[in-house]
């Protein structure tokens, strides 16, 4: 039985898209209506919405609504798809490393040159595909929830950091899926989230959804669990992925890596959860993965106040990449695949 969470991050609406205001929580809850193609680049590169699965789902709306646009101004079928590939590179190119952005805008492209109709037929199947594609994001988080729930010892104390929930996806999530799927089978299970340096996505984002699902948090600072391993007090790390390669080499929110390599010296299992479509199978490792790199002002500055010196050099790369050797398991919707990666992800896609 999965556990039922209330959120939805991003939904089709009567030609828009809504979504959460992630910027302000759990300050404030808000959502905020985009309905171009242009509000939707600045709403994924502002991080309006983030979580490779839902920025996913916003590239698929975006490209809907770049289609609505262009139907209003564009008569000539050709040159209508044509301009509408050039929308969906413009919003590719709103966050590198993200793979799930590049195939939902992608999937909406093959869509719409797919369809012998006319300019009306294929901005109808856009939108159509976009309510699609939302619902099936749903229906996988919930799948590898119940996987993911397999391999949660009972009473375990799970570490998980940055937001892999309901709020980086359409609803439910994915490292939270497990956590979700899990305490609706053992409700002695406990989570550890880490703040998350420099956004605080663990402190903000993961928190807020689980208190609001009653589920037990401990909120610990970024470099605190290799103490709490060591007490024995954490008993598996399960965390989101934004790009994982060929091998299994997988990017997540800077500070995974530490995180991986904490828990392969105390013998904590590791386990990445994520959907196939955050599977690259066009690179063969992670050094082939494009790494964020974002503003100054994220590490420099909390709730827009100065936290150190004005002269100080600061590098802020957005992720860092886990090698395959640090991951115990991949958890997708098709089960949980193990080393050797390379072969297990192979056959995921068989049928894929």
């Amino acid at each position: 039985m999965a556990f039922e969470s209330k959120i939805k991050t991003i939904e089709w609406v009567n030609n828009i898209s809504r979504m959460i205001d992630q910027r302000i929580l759990p300050y404030e809850f808000k959502t905020v209506d985009i309905k171009t193609a242009n509000e939707m680049y600045t709403a994924i590169k502002d991080m309006i919405v983030r979580g490779a699965p839902a920025i996913g789902i916003a590239g698929v709306h975006g490209v809907a609504l770049g289609a609505i646009e262009l139907a209003k101004i564009v008569q000539d079928k050709t040159t209508f798809l044509n301009e509408l590939k050039k929308i969906a590179e413009y919003l590719k190119s709103s966050r590198p490393t993200a793979v799930n952005l590049m195939w939902g805008v992608d999937k909406q492209i093959q869509l719409a040159n797919s369809i012998s109709g006319s300019i009306n037929d294929i901005v109808d199947a856009l939108k159509e595909n976009s309510i699609k594609l939302e619902n099936e994001d749903i229906e996988i988080n919930k799948k590898m929830g119940d996987y993911g729930a397999q391999v949660v010892p009972k009473g375990a104390t799970i570490l998980t950091h940055c937001n892999a929930g309901a709020l980086a996806t359409v609803g439910y999530g994915t490292a939270l899926g497990v956590i979700r799927s899990a305490y609706a089978k053992d409700p002695t299970i406990k989570v550890f989230a880490d703040e998350t340096r420099p956004r605080q996505q663990g402190a903000r984002l993961t928190t807020w959804e689980l208190t609001q699902d009653g589920i037990p948090t401990t909120l610990i600072t970024d470099g605190m669990c290799s103490y709490f391993m060591s007490k024995g007090m954490i008993d598996m790390v399960v965390v989101g992925a934004d790009r994982i390669a060929a091998n299994g080499d997988t990017a997540n929110k800077i500070g995974t890596y530490t995180v991986a390599i904490a828990a392969k010296y105390h013998n904590v299992p590791f386990y990445i959860a994520a959907p196939l479509s955050t599977i690259d199978i066009s690179i063969k490792s992670g050094k082939e993965i494009p790494i964020e790199e974002r503003s100054h002002d994220e590490v420099t500055h909390i709730n827009g106040d100065r936290i150190c010196a004005k002269d100080v050099n600061i590098i802020n790369p957005g992720f860092d990449v886990t090698p395959h050797e640090l991951i115990t398991g991949i958890i997708t919707e098709k089960g949980i695949l193990k080393p050797d990666f390379t072969t297990s992800i192979i056959n995921a896609f068989k049928d894929n």
